[in-house]
């Protein structure tokens, strides 16, 4: 599953875009550092259902922001991504989408 299918699926999980659960861990101080992975994980798991790979996909753009590494970046693989950008404010409205 690439990265940004990640979130996606998350988004169809829980019913709210990954910008608006960031939103959410900022409120709660979870954005801040030193940042506890497992509080996160924790939170996404007791709120929403989350499982921990989809938390940890959660734990590195609160970490990291939209962006990641080229490693998967235009790759055949499973965890291909189009872009090191990922898409933040809902699957609907993202210009990318159906572009692989």
């Amino acid at each position: 599953m690439s990265f940004q299918a990640y979130l996606d699926t998350i988004e169809k999980k829980t019913g709210l875009t990954p910008r608006e659960i960031l939103a959410i861990a900022a409120e709660r101080g979870l954005d801040t550092p030193p940042l506890k992975p497992a509080a996160i994980v924790d939170w996404l798991k007791d709120d929403y259902g989350l499982g921990r790979g989809h938390a940890m996909a959660l734990v590195h753009v609160i970490k990291n922001g939209p962006t990641i590494s080229e490693k998967h970046v235009g790759t055949d693989g499973v965890h291909s991504d189009a872009s090191t950008e990922l898409w933040l404010d809902g699957a609907a409205s993202n210009p990318a989408a159906g572009q692989a």
